[in-house]
């Protein structure tokens, strides 16, 4: 495993190992020893998550507040995304900004997203499996959105009409956020 310390604090960017031969592939997703040490202290996941999703569907930008804030590992099983996380940490020096990178299921990068973060992706392909693993449960009461096409943001997500959900479409701005992690 190699890892990639992103200029965002806290975002790590994992790259497996990945054994290929005549009978196919072997990597390892997940050692906790191993990613303790990559995002330098102990991780504890509650709750796994699987979406399928089919071309051009975007989710996203989402986060839980506390006490519910969660942490999040995620990758693609089948199909590519585009993935991006917004640091909310209003102590940050990179307040405000965004990290994004493609990750698909030939180069099996893994993205770790901390606490504090909004996360989002929008998909490549058709039949796109992602997963996340989270470091605490889903609480409705707790969760809150950031509008996808924020100017104030300025993400770049690659296309101009997405498939989204209700929820989405009527996320908050970024200027009415006024939260602190």
């Amino acid at each position: 495993m190699v890892e990639e310390k992103i200029d965002i604090n806290g975002l790590v960017l994992m790259k497996p190992s990945i054994f290929n031969d005549e009978r196919g592939a072997f990597f390892e997703s997940y050692n906790k020893l191993k990613y303790d040490t990559l995002i330098d202290g102990p991780i504890d996941f509650m709750q796994d998550n699987i979406s399928i999703s089919k071309k051009n569907v975007l989710r996203g930008l989402h986060f839980q507040k506390h006490p519910m804030s969660q942490g999040k590992l995620v990758q693609v099983i089948k199909g590519s995304v585009l993935d991006i996380a917004v640091d909310l940490r209003k102590t940050s020096p990179t307040y405000g900004e965004h990290y994004k990178v493609e990750l698909n299921d030939k180069n099996k990068f893994q993205l770790w997203i901390p606490e504090g973060f909004a996360h989002g992706f929008v998909t490549l392909q058709d039949d796109t499996i992602f997963s996340y693993k989270c470091t605490n449960l889903y609480s409705k009461d707790d969760e809150m959105d950031l509008l996808w096409n924020d100017p104030l943001l300025n993400i770049d997500w690659g296309i101009e009409s997405p498939i989204l959900s209700h929820k989405d479409k009527s996320a908050m701005n970024f200027r009415d956020f006024n939260y602190t992690f």
